[in-house]
């Protein structure tokens, strides 16, 4: 089971799941996905130590995580 999350100051929230069996809920997030990256969100697939930026939904991930770009100065 995939998990869409977003990163929040106490661990994050659920935004969708989804089956890489069940074509209509792999959809779903997909289009949750695309609204959260039109609405500013990043979104990394994260895979160990390693957070691969993505902007399609990998129907096999684990877990992707939507957080908001941070600033540096």
């Amino acid at each position: 089971m995939g998990r869409l999350v977003r990163r929040v100051l106490e661990g994050y929230d659920p935004v969708a799941e989804w089956s890489p069996d069940d074509p209509s809920s792999v959809e779903a997030a997909q289009v949750r996905l695309r609204a959260e990256l039109a609405a500013g969100y990043v979104a990394v697939l994260a895979d160990g130590d390693d957070n691969e930026p993505v902007t399609e939904l990998p129907p096999d991930a684990d877990m992707i995580i939507l957080t908001m770009p941070m600033g540096g100065g």
